[in-house]
């Protein structure tokens, strides 16, 4: 009897967690943001509070790039105040996307830069 019980248990633990990673997974939405020589092609945006991942396109840079997001205010030189969930995964080489973590987004200002190819540091995403 212990046993039908723990295995009842299990079969409603794991349906719950699959519906839950499925809720979890369609409120994510996706910014694309394309990097040319120098800038991105995108220099604000608009956006509401939520959970977003970044996917960074290479777009004939001619070598890797990157992803940094910080919210505005913050000394952007400092590691710490990035948001290293938007970090791509890995970076983005000639002609290619790569994503970045889920990363919750919060009422407010955010800049976004490439440190691998030096683009402008007043590229905003606002979340209202």
């Amino acid at each position: 009897m212990k046993s039908i019980l723990a295995a009842v248990v299990l079969v409603f633990t794991l349906a719950f967690s699959a519906n839950a990673q499925d809720k979890m997974e369609k409120d994510v939405k996706t910014i694309a943001l394309e990097q040319t020589p120098g800038e991105f092609t995108q220099k604000s945006l608009t956006v509401s509070p939520g959970t977003y991942v970044f996917n960074i396109v290479n777009k004939g840079v001619g070598h890797d790039v990157g992803f940094v997001l910080v919210k505005k205010g913050e000394d952007i030189s400092k590691p710490e105040n990035h948001i290293q969930t938007a970090y791509v995964t890995e970076v983005v080489a000639t002609g290619k996307t790569q994503s970045s973590k889920p990363t919750v987004l919060e009422t407010g200002e955010y800049v976004y830069f490439c440190p691998m190819n030096p683009t402008a540091t007043d590229n905003t995403i606002l979340v209202q």
